[in-house]
């Protein structure tokens, strides 16, 4: 067991997020609630930062992609996805949570 040197996101759906979910019509009648969408999120290893805020400001650069991947997860119609993506948007529809130490669990250090 060893510490990584990363941090890890955690990238947590929001109402309007579920609002959109649960009005896709191939999905009808879809009716998750949040704590659903919420037990399973997507969770990313990313560098060390100062703080919290800058861990979150890099996360948040990666907006596009990371809305898109979320997107993709539910449906690959993206006729389906909401029009005029933009990163407040993405801050709308995602929250971002910091953890700050990552334990590895393996039972050997990889190698360098």
């Amino acid at each position: 067991m060893y510490q990584l040197d990363r941090y890890v996101a955690i990238v947590r759906p929001e109402l309007p997020f579920l609002d959109w979910l649960n009005g896709l019509a191939e999905f009808a009648p879809l009716e998750l609630t949040l704590e659903q969408v919420q037990a399973d999120c997507t969770a990313l290893l990313i560098p060390e930062f100062e703080d919290d805020d800058e861990a979150v400001a890099f996360v948040y650069k990666l907006w596009d992609q990371l809305f898109e991947s979320e997107l993709q997860d539910w449906t690959d119609n993206r006729a389906l996805w909401p029009q005029g993506r933009s990163d407040a948007l993405f801050i709308e529809w995602f929250s971002v949570e910091i953890h700050t130490t990552v334990v590895d669990l393996a039972e050997e250090e990889p190698a360098d």
